[in-house]
Order: structure tokens, then sequence, then C-alpha cells
């Protein structure tokens, strides 16, 4: 998908602090000096901050500013993280080098497969398989199935995600190194379009301690809000 000027700006600042060019209580400029030095408006930064923000790595106080965080937490935000290749998202929590792998092929659609793709039992899919590792640590493996000329989930409408604790497949335990019988974050992706056609599924597992919360945040446009629910909250 496309990284919007906000994720781009966003993801510099992770990576300065992570990486200790900004120390804790840094003082960031103001919402205007980081318009300007960055070309875009006051909206786009205060979009920016919040995702800094809802990833532990900023804090802000009132009246004065935006300061970095004191112990940055690692927060797995998303939609934000869809919007960054794999390697741009682990460069910017990591605090060493990252290596990402990739294995692109086929699979043959089993039941199971077929019925949450929406295609033929036995019909050929895309398989994608992305490894991660930061120091020699792996720390993601996924595996992503799209159907043979579907459209890309460029052209997403709805990204569904599915956050448990599971016992994870077996080739994703010989990756992450998880002792037998030990759960891993797992997280189960939909990428649909607007006629609810599944585009993409993807089963990422994470180690257990990886990430501090999962954040998942959305836009909510008023006008959507069915009537006599404007002061619901779940």
């Amino acid at each position: 998908m496309t990284e919007p000027a906000y994720v781009k700006i966003a993801g510099e600042y992770a990576r300065k602090i992570r990486a200790g060019e900004l120390p804790a209580g840094t003082q960031l400029r103001s919402y205007p000096e980081l318009a300007k030095r960055h070309g875009v408006s006051q909206i786009v930064i205060r979009n920016a901050i919040e995702l800094l923000l809802g990833q532990g790595l900023v804090r802000t106080e009132r009246r004065k500013g935006t300061f970095v965080a004191d112990r940055p937490n690692l927060t797995r935000v998303s939609p934000e993280r869809q919007f960054e290749s794999p390697e741009a998202t682990f460069e910017n929590e990591a605090t060493e080098p990252v290596d990402v792998e990739r294995n692109i092929g086929t699979a043959i659609a089993t039941d199971d497969l077929a019925t949450k793709l929406g295609v033929e039992v036995g019909s050929e899919v895309t398989h994608v398989i992305i490894r991660a590792s930061e120091g020699g640590r792996p720390i993601s493996v996924s595996d992503s199935y799209q159907p043979v000329g579907a459209p890309d989930v460029s052209t997403a409408a709805f990204l569904e995600e599915t956050i448990t604790d599971s016992l994870p497949p077996a080739d994703h335990a010989e990756w992450l190194k998880t002792p037998s019988g030990d759960l891993v974050k797992a997280v189960y992706q939909r990428y649909l379009a607007a006629d609810d056609r599944v585009l993409m599924i993807s089963n990422v597992s994470y180690p257990r301690d990886r990430y501090d919360a999962f954040l998942f945040r959305m836009a909510l446009d008023p006008g959507s809000v069915a009537p006599g629910n404007e002061d619901s909250s779940e």
C-alpha cells in the first residue's frame, strides 16, 4: 500500500528515538516548525505525533509540547504498519540490524484455505512467506495467501485483524525457536474489497513477549454512526 506522509515522518522519528539520536526528554519542535521542515500540513504532523504517542515513543505536556518518552515501549500499531514494507516496519522498531527473507511461490487450496479465500478446492493460490530477524534473533514469520489474479491489496477497502495467544504452526515454531508447548502472539488478517471479496489472508506469528501492547487505529466517520448509538463505546 502507498505509504502516507504521516507514517513516513513517524517512522523517521521512531528510528531516531530507538537509535538514541533523540534521547529521553528531548523536546520535539512545534507543529508549525515540523510542518515547515517536512513540507507538509500541520494535520499531517499531528497524525504523525499521534502515531508516535500510540507507539509509546513520545509524551505530551499541556502548554509545553511533545517530548521523547523516558522508557519507550514496543507497541504494534495497525493499520499503519500495512502501509510500510516489512523492512521499514522492523527497522523502525529495531535497535540492531534487521534481516527480512521472502519466499514467493504457489500452494494448492485445501478445504480450509479455499473456504477462507472463496476459491475452488485444489486451485492454485499465491503463497508468500516472510521471515524477519533482528540482530540474528527471529522476531516474525508470516504466511500470506492470495487468489491468483486477485487485485493487489493496495485496492483493499477493509482490513480485519484477530489477535490471539496460540500454539504456532510447526514451521512458525521452528523459525521463532519456540519451545514445544509455548504460545506465540498470532495475528490473523483478512484484506477485503469493497464488495467483501477476500483479496488476501495472512497468518503472522511473533514471540509472545515481543510487543508490550497491540493497538488498532481506525478513522470513524461521524455520519456513519447509527441513530441512538451516538454515545456508545465498546
